[in-house]
């Protein structure tokens, strides 16, 4: 108890000892406001240190560029001095060209004597020239009388030469006969028996004897050789049947390539017959049909281009009712529509089948014309007995049919075909 005592009492006197609470406050405020001083001044510092080093950098940025553009400055003084150099060089050459051109006036009096002094001459040598001139005038005439002269002796001398072309053609013909003469007896040639005696163009020809003596020896060295090949008769009989099997088979070829040709020309000559007729046939048919469809107006085809009728073009030639003759392309988009029409069908009459689909072809016919077209499909269905189906957005057309077909969709998603007999629902409303 007594040591609490007396601690309670030691912290009673050192809580009388502490200064008063306004003097401690006054003291923190101050305090505060210095650590704000003093943040403010750290701040400040900071920014300056920040402006310091950036401002650095730039010096450092600014250092180079300097370094470099004192390089460039440098580079450019070096080629300027090359420049400098190279202009006075210019100037030094365009001095002379100003010295040469001071003188240029004497250098051209100088030059202009000259050429007077040429023309002169040119004008003296003219008139030795026309001397020169007249005496050749009168040279040609004596070389013209002395040409007529040569001319006689030319005549002349022609008919001695034709008659010693005759007597060497009498000689050549006597050296034929004695080389042929030669090669019957000693069964060499004229040209090789004067090799082997080694005589040449010109020489005279040796002793009889002497060629006599040799020709002896050289059939006795014959002999001694004997027969060389004793299979060649053989060899010649195999090469001689090769020779005509070849010869079989070559004229085999020939007969095949000629009744080839013979066959071409055969086809050619029956497709030329077979299209003539079809395009007649056709021609007819068109005309017709164009008539029919156009109420009036004539057209035609024509083969074009050529005059062989397998390599001919076709064109057509149209006038419908009230216009002139022109070909297809200059005609309207109907006019082309009903001329290309009555062209198709004209091919169909030619071999009809026993059905036609025909899709959209009234797209682009008016109303006058769909009727001539429709007509003209009632004809042909007559004629042909052929069952027409067509497709077509026209309500003429459709009016015009037997038999409707077309796809409806009474429910969203679901398609219903539906068919209309036109002609029992007309013989049923006749009947009521």
């Amino acid at each position: 108890m007594a040591e609490a005592a007396a601690h309670a009492t030691a912290q009673d006197q050192a809580l009388t000892e502490l200064p008063a609470s306004a003097a401690l406050e006054s003291r923190l405020l101050e305090a505060r406001v210095a650590l704000g001083e003093r943040r403010i001044a750290a701040s400040d510092a900071r920014a300056r240190m920040q402006t310091l080093k950036r401002e650095a950098e730039l010096r450092a940025q600014r250092r180079q560029a300097i370094a470099a553009d004192t390089g460039a400055w440098r580079e450019r003084a070096a080629r300027s001095g090359q420049t400098a150099g190279e202009t006075r060089r210019r100037i030094e050459m365009v001095t002379a060209e100003r010295a040469a051109l001071l003188e240029a006036p004497d250098t051209f009096l100088s030059e202009r004597r000259r050429l007077v002094a040429q023309i002169e001459e040119a004008e003296t040598q003219r008139r030795a020239a026309a001397d020169r001139l007249a005496q050749g005038e009168a040279a040609l005439a004596e070389a013209d009388r002395q040409a007529r002269i040569a001319l006689e002796g030319l005549a002349g001398a022609r008919e001695t030469r034709a008659a010693a072309e005759a007597k060497r053609e009498a000689a050549r013909q006597r050296v034929a006969d004695v080389a042929r003469q030669i090669e019957e007896g000693l069964e060499t040639s004229l040209d090789r028996l004067a090799t082997l005696a080694g005589l040449k163009a010109g020489d005279s020809p040796p002793a009889q004897e002497e060629v006599e003596r040799r020709l002896a020896g050289l059939k006795a060295e014959r002999e001694r050789l004997g027969a060389v090949n004793l299979r060649a008769e053989d060899e010649l009989t195999e090469i001689r049947g090769k020779r005509e099997g070849l010869t079989a088979e070559r004229d085999d070829l020939s007969e095949a390539v000629r009744r080839l040709r013979q066959a071409i020309s055969a086809l050619n000559r029956e497709g030329r017959e077979r299209l003539l007729a079809a395009f007649e046939i056709v021609n007819g048919q068109f005309q017709r049909l164009f008539s029919v469809l156009f109420g009036g107006g004539m057209a035609e085809l024509k083969l074009v281009d050529a005059e062989d009728p397998l390599d001919a073009g076709l064109e057509i030639f149209a006038r419908p009712p009230g216009k002139k003759t022109q070909v297809m392309t200059l005609l309207s988009g109907g006019e082309q529509a009903l001329t290309a029409t009555a062209l198709i069908f004209a091919v169909f009459l030619t071999n009809p089948s026993p059905i036609c689909v025909l899709d959209e072809v009234d797209a682009p016919l008016d109303d006058a014309n769909v009727e001539r077209y429709c007509d003209l499909l009632d004809e042909m269905a007559r004629e042909t007995r052929t069952r027409f189906i067509l497709i077509t957005h026209n309500p003429i057309t459709m009016a015009r049919m037997d038999r409707l077909f077309g796809v409806t969709m009474a429910e969203r998603g679901v398609s219903q075909m539906v068919s209309v007999d036109l002609a029992t629902a007309e013989r049923i409303r006749d009947a009521v």
